[in-house]
Formats: C-alpha cells, sequence, structure tokens
C-alpha cells in the first residue's frame, strides 16, 4: 500500500508542482518520472500515474512533477534540452521529502529521455536511467527513416492502392512530400564531431544522436532501455546507431538492458504494452536496489 502527496517547490523563482509516491517500506533508490513534452494525464499518458503506483506499491517510492511552462507549472514553456535545473531542483526536492534516499533513477520517454541523458552524468545522485524511445532527431535522420519505415510499408498498403485505382491519390501532394524528403536526405548537415575527451561536459551545440551518445559514455550507471517496433521515433534512434560505432560499442555494454517490444507503439497506450513496460522496469529497479543492499523491496 502506498499513500501520495501533492509538492510545491521552486526553480529559479517559478513554482513547480509535483506529486510523490510514498511507499510502506521504501527501497533506497527512488525513481523520478520525467514527463517529455505538453502533455495531460488520461489517454496513452496515463500511464505515467499507473506506472508510478505500480512501482510505489512494490516498495520504491517515486516522484512525477511537471517541469517550467509545463502542466501545472509556473514559468514559459521550454523545451526538453533546458531543463536541467528543473530535474535538479525537483530531486532535491525529493530528497527532502524521503530523506532515506541513497540515489534517484530518473525515467524517461521520448525526449524526456533524451533529457535525463543530458542531465545525468553531472549528478552523482543519479543511479541509473529507465529510457524508453529516446528522441534523436535530426532532419535527415528523420527523413531516411521515413521514407525507409512510412513510404516502404505504404506502398505495400492496400488502402494505397485503392486509392489509386479509385483516382482519388493526390499524386502532387505525395510527390512534393516525397521530394521535399529527398533534399533533406541529401543535403548533410556538417556534423560537430567533439570527443568527451577534449571537454568536461558535453557541448550542448553538438547534433542531437552525438551529444546524446557522449552523454551516455560520460554516465557510469546501469540503463535500461526499452524500443518499441511500431514507432517512427523508436525507427530513428536504432539507424543512428546502426551508422555509428560509438553507439553501437556503448549499447553494448553489459550495464546496459535492453528490450525491443516489436508490438508496441510510441507510447505504450494498450494496457496489454503498459502492464509489460511496468514490469520490465520493476525486475530491473529490483535488481539495482538490490546491489545497492536495500533489502526492503518485496
Amino acid at each position: 500500500m502506498s499513500t501520495e502527496s501533492p509538492v510545491v517547490f521552486q526553480c529559479h523563482g517559478d513554482y513547480l508542482t509535483g506529486i510523490i509516491h510514498h511507499a510502506e517500506a521504501s527501497a533506497s533508490l527512488g525513481v523520478l518520472l520525467v514527463v517529455g513534452g505538453p502533455q495531460y494525464r488520461v489517454g496513452s499518458h496515463r500511464q505515467f500515474v499507473l506506472l508510478a503506483r505500480e512501482i510505489a506499491a512494490n516498495g520504491i517510492p517515486v516522484m512525477r512533477f511537471d517541469y517550467r511552462g509545463m502542466g501545472d507549472s509556473e514559468g514559459e514553456a521550454r523545451t526538453f534540452a533546458a531543463i536541467d535545473d528543473d530535474i535538479q531542483a525537483a530531486i532535491a526536492t525529493f530528497y527532502q521529502v524521503c530523506p532515506n534516499l541513497s540515489g534517484v533513477i530518473i525515467w524517461g520517454l521520448c525526449d524526456a529521455a533524451s533529457a535525463a541523458l543530458f542531465y545525468a552524468y553531472r549528478d552523482e545522485r543519479v543511479k541509473g536511467l529507465v529510457l524508453l524511445n529516446p528522441c534523436v532527431f535530426t532532419e535527415r535522420g528523420a527523413a531516411k527513416t521515413y521514407l525507409k519505415h512510412y513510404y516502404l510499408q505504404r506502398l505495400l498498403s492496400p488502402d494505397l492502392w485503392r486509392k489509386i485505382f479509385s483516382l482519388q491519390f493526390d499524386y502532387r501532394q505525395s510527390l512534393g512530400s516525397l521530394v521535399g524528403l529527398c533534399k533533406k536526405l541529401i543535403n548533410k548537415a556538417a556534423v560537430n564531431s567533439v570527443t568527451t575527451q577534449q571537454i568536461d561536459r558535453v557541448d550542448d551545440k553538438l547534433d542531437l544522436p552525438t551529444r546524446m551518445r557522449d552523454c551516455l559514455q560520460r554516465f557510469k550507471h546501469p540503463v535500461l532501455l526499452i524500443l518499441s517496433g511500431r514507432d517512427l521515433t523508436a525507427d530513428e534512434f536504432q539507424e543512428a546507431v546502426k551508422q555509428d560505432v560509438q553507439w553501437q560499442s556503448l549499447l553494448a555494454d553489459p550495464r546496459i538492458s535492453r528490450h525491443d517490444f516489436s508490438a508496441a507503439d510510441h507510447t505504450f497506450s494498450s494496457r496489454l504494452w503498459r502492464d509489460q513496460v511496468a514490469e520490465w522496469t520493476l525486475a530491473w529497479l529490483k535488481q539495482l536496489n538490490t546491489k545497492t543492499g536495500s533489502s526492503s523491496v518485496e
């Protein structure tokens, strides 16, 4: 049985809101749920509430919160690349309310996974990451993924051919879209390549896949990676990994646990998919808490 309590805390003068899910017998590690982008807590994104309750019911405290400019929190809207201070303030509040914590696991989906990677290597309190369908968006990468995973599948769609034979297919719009994607694919942007040994902090001007790779390389704790099979964001991540030997080496590291969920969509929007994510997350968390010496997780 777990209880829930609201918290209000400050980040650069703005008031942020959150919910802490307490556990009767708390583990030494807690989970911070970072929500990516503007969301509402129904539909597929109800999973954040349900996941937090499931984890807390298994003896692991959880905090979820809205960063500045999102949901119930104050402040100007901002991108996931600019929420380091919000995460830091949330962790500080989590520690204040749950003083027995010895570390925090950050859990994030899509751009929240990217934000977690940007932050984690610089805070010694972060002992692990759960990353679902991390966002590595670049225009060229998105164009290549869309061409490979959308257009090829589209050609096999009976609905497409019905439209063509019934003269309902918009050739001009489709051709224009295809040409635009090809231009993005051909026009390679210059890649800012900086090795992690050259800088104390990963350069935030790097392209997104490179920046995330270098952040992961600096983070030395366990990571759980979950990728959907029916999701262009996950497809783009896998394409980026295929083209980068350093990414491949990182993901082969024993500290990285990985699950490929071929049936699931981007947000794991069915109960079956959501429950599977919760099961994988809990099993991984329990292993991690065992390694830290906690004996309170049931």
